[in-house]
């Protein structure tokens, strides 16, 4: 995020750049802020708001243009539940809906539960492939603890 731009400025300067009308841009910054709900802090420069509020911005700005790919890198990590599930939901719209992929890197099994499909790295090496398929995201989310469980721990006793 930009330090001398607003908050709402940080999100909506994917769309300026785009030369979308101004009157888009307002709507769909409130529209994303309101999903995240950072509305309230949308005046605020980035040194004026918590890490998690920051990382809610970022994604807005990294979501707002409605992108065939998103990369993200532990994008729940300084989120609270219900930020991280917002921010998880939207993902899967955009997954879904707009047909973009999200390529994501993390470490939580409930943030991997949304993916449609996981590779796991031990060492470099891919360790193991989930497929979610027809599975509910529970039953996902418990395929998901028995490969961590795997992977942390000796290999050998397992076969």
């Amino acid at each position: 995020m930009l330090d001398t731009l607003t908050c709402y400025e940080n999100i909506a300067l994917a769309l300026t750049i785009q030369r979308i009308n101004p009157h888009e841009i307002e709507k769909r910054v409130l529209n994303i802020a309101d999903k995240l709900e950072i509305r309230d802090i949308l005046k605020k420069y980035p040194y004026q708001v918590s890490g998690g509020q920051k990382q809610r911005v970022a994604s807005c700005r990294a979501i707002i243009t409605n992108p065939k790919m998103v990369l993200a890198d532990e994008p729940t990590g300084a989120l609270d539940s219900k930020s991280a599930r917002q921010l998880l939901e939207n993902f899967e719209f955009l997954n879904k809906n707009l047909n973009a992929t999200i390529l994501m890197v993390t470490h939580d099994a409930f943030t991997a539960s949304y993916a449609n499909r996981i590779l796991f790295i031990k060492d470099g090496k891919i360790f193991n492939e989930l497929i979610k398929g027809t599975d509910t995201r529970k039953q996902f989310f418990e395929k998901i603890i028995d490969v961590q469980t795997l992977l942390g721990g000796d290999l050998n006793a397992c076969f």
